[in-house]
């Protein structure tokens, strides 16, 4: 990647030129106005950091561990569908980078490589993200495919029960579907006319789901102290403070918003990720020292892919890495492990 290319934004800026209009309007549009997508960066700004001096920050501690398994980073791959919309090399390209920099990715059920795909051609610790089918033997087959590629991670999307008025991104991936090949590598061989939300889907799905996988389990899509308290009674593996990047439901808070109250009802009982709006080191930042045990990157690694298959990828771990380090330093926090809610001020 070029030398001038310093930020998420710039490769923000890069991805929109080299995509065309329908898969750019893809990447970024959200529910109705865009008004939950926009706040999910927008309150970012609304938490300042309380810098501390005189701090030896030579050596900066950027490890995080859960599951049992220390992570070099704090930040992880959150799934994203159809990413060929993106780069001919989709999911593979993204994949290869997560292995590279040692960090887990998340592959979506609506991918255009399947998992075993990913597990033949890449060297990543492999999650899987499920979305409630009404349909039970579909879902089987999936958690099985999931498990024979070894994936570690089961991750049920919670927010879905319908889809949201996603109606110019709906656009935009019909047009897409229309001129090019963007077959979903998960459900090959299986019936057309599958669906991907269930309206009927509650707490008992999460029952079935233990009954039929030895995956460990988070729910993506939990936003309030009540479904955190739910997703202990009902022994989840671990929560991903979620609002779909903004393309479900319009008018909701932020995560960075809602991520306070999961932790605190929490209590670091199990694993708190979160995903949304996530476009600086600080951001990261900002989670961790609310609570967070690792925050999962959306958008901010699909404009790396766009803007240049793997190697831009790499260039959006980089720089976020890199952005987290100078806060870290500048901030006068040398470890996250002595991160927490003292080094920030919430203005919520």
């Amino acid at each position: 990647m070029d030398d001038h290319v310093k930020s998420i934004s710039d490769l923000r800026k890069i991805a929109k030129q080299k995509l065309n209009a329908d898969a750019y309007q893809y990447l970024e549009s959200g529910a109705d106005d865009d008004l939950t997508k926009e706040i999910n960066e927008s309150d970012f700004q609304k938490i300042k950091i309380r810098a501390r001096r005189l701090v030896d920050v030579r050596h900066i501690d950027l490890s995080t561990k859960f599951l049992g398994k220390e992570f070099p980073l704090p930040f992880f791959m959150a799934p994203v569908g159809f990413q060929k919309v993106f780069h001919e090399e989709g999911e593979i390209a993204s994949a290869q980078a997560a292995a590279e920099r040692s960090i887990p990715f998340a592959l979506s059920t609506v991918s255009n490589y399947s998992i075993g795909d990913l597990a033949s051609q890449t060297k990543a610790e492999l999650w899987f993200q499920l979305y409630p089918t009404s349909n039970p033997e579909l879902a089987k087959k999936l958690i099985l495919k999931a498990e024979k590629a070894q994936a570690k991670v089961l991750i049920l999307t919670a927010d879905v029960p319908v889809l949201g008025n996603r109606k110019t991104h709906r656009k935009s991936l019909e047009n897409l579907q229309l001129f090019g090949d963007l077959s979903l590598g998960n459900f090959a061989g299986e019936e057309e006319g599958h669906t991907i939300h269930n309206p009927g889907i509650t707490w008992e799905y999460v029952k079935w789901l233990r009954a039929n996988t030895s995956m460990k389990i988070f729910i993506k899509g939990i936003v309030t102290k009540e479904d955190a308290a739910f997703c202990l009674q009902h022994n989840v593996d671990g929560i991903i403070v979620s609002n779909h990047g903004g393309r479900q439901l319009e008018s909701l808070r932020s995560t960075i918003a809602s991520l306070s109250e999961v932790c605190k009802e929490i209590d670091k009982a199990i694993p708190v990720l979160m995903d949304g709006g996530i476009r600086r080191g600080t951001d990261i930042f900002k989670a961790l020292a609310l609570g967070a045990d690792g925050v999962c990157l959306g958008r901010a690694f699909i404009y790396g892919l766009a803007s240049n298959g793997k190697a831009g990828v790499l260039k959006s771990i980089d720089i976020l890495k890199e952005e987290l380090i100078r806060c870290m330093q500048l901030a006068g926090v040398a470890s996250l492990k002595d991160l927490n809610a003292s080094n920030i001020e919430v203005e919520f």
